[in-house]
């Protein structure tokens, strides 16, 4: 019992990683099931292989990489929502341990691919905010915060599930209050306008 809600807590983390950047957490989940740090899976084996590192880890450097340059990062938000839910999706399913697999389906459904997409609706909305209001010169900034969390979330995911699990749910109602005051800022301006 106590390994499934540990492979519970870890997914949860990695798909929160997963709603700043998409490869990052996929990329730290190879490499610790590489290394035999966390286990994979049976049907999720070959992404602990040296392969998917490798492959990983480019996906991973272009990502991160695409994001810094202006106007392409706002191309990306167009589909980071669907993709942050699909990665969520996987990389609980790949941790997800003994388990029936319909149970693991669904919490990687709502649990990973649901909070991947919150996360990522948010930063989405944050980026639009600050290209409207700084005509894309804070993106960076933005970026490089995201990338941090990402790679942050991962790493505290793997070393200690059930307190990123915790962080999660604090950075959740952050990201919900953020959210809301952004689009409230909007919504008062459409009003006044």
């Amino acid at each position: 019992m106590f390994e499934i809600l540990l492979s519970i807590c870890l997914g949860i983390g990695l798909a929160a990683s997963a709603g700043f950047r998409v490869f990052i957490p996929l990329l730290f989940a190879s490499i610790a099931a590489y290394f035999e740090v966390i286990p994979l899976h049976e049907s999720w084996q070959w992404a602990g292989s040296l392969t998917a590192v490798i492959v990983l880890g480019v996906a991973a450097a272009v990502e991160l990489l695409a994001y810094y340059i202006p106007f392409v990062d706002n191309l990306l938000d167009t589909i980071s929502v669907p993709l942050a839910a699909i990665a969520g999706t996987v990389v609980m399913v790949s941790v997800a341990a003994n388990m029936n697999p319909v149970f693991t389906w669904t919490l990687a459904i709502i649990a990973g691919g649901g909070t991947a997409a919150a996360i990522s609706t948010t930063t989405s909305a944050a980026r639009a905010t600050s290209t409207a209001t700084t005509g894309g010169f804070g993106n960076p900034v933005i970026s490089t915060v995201e990338a941090g969390f990402s790679s942050v979330l991962s790493v505290l995911s793997i070393a200690f599930a059930p307190l990123a699990v915790i962080v999660v749910f604090f950075l959740l109602i952050g990201m919900r209050k953020l959210y809301n005051k952004l689009f409230k800022k909007k919504k008062d301006e459409v009003v006044v306008g």
